[in-house]
């Protein structure tokens, strides 16, 4: 196991949360800490095919989008302004509940776009240090300091 500060927590929050249909994967090594990327035509180098079973690294699965969508949830549902609540509440049901999550938050509560990239960013980097600990990369109590180190802020 590594020491947490071994590790890129943004890129790895990144890449749990990178719901593409293309043919690559993001990887981590368990030996250091370092990204990569694997393709079907380029392998990881970018020239040469490989096989992942054929590599020694992990490979980071993106969680599922319902699971970001909690964070929209959460954060619509602790909003003090009630017409932001309502607006942003509404802007989540149904397909497309992420674009319109957004065009709500830039079109009509621009003052609460930093809060919410502050929000949902500490969400994803605590996740990706639970993922770290899942994986048995890092210690689980190295997980456990990191999240009561960063709960979600307090928001307006």
């Amino acid at each position: 196991m590594l020491d947490l500060e071994k590790f890129h927590i943004g890129d790895i929050a990144m890449a749990l949360q990178d719901q593409t249909d293309y043919e690559y994967f993001h990887l981590v090594d368990p030996q250091t800490g370092e990204m990569g990327l694997w393709t079907q035509d380029g392998g990881i180098d970018g020239r040469n095919p490989i096989d992942l079973d054929d590599v020694d690294l992990v490979v980071i699965d993106p969680l599922p989008s319902d699971v970001w969508y909690e964070d929209m949830a959460d954060f619509a549902a602790a909003v003090s302004d009630e017409r932001a609540k309502l607006r942003l509440e509404k802007a989540i049901r149904g397909k497309g509940a992420f674009r319109r999550f957004r065009n709500e938050l830039h079109d009509g509560f621009p003052e609460l776009v930093s809060v919410w990239n502050t929000f949902s960013d500490n969400r994803a980097k605590v996740r990706a240090v639970e993922w770290l600990a899942d994986h048995a990369l890092i210690e689980e109590n190295t997980a456990a300091r990191f999240a009561a180190e960063h709960p979600d802020p307090g928001l307006p």
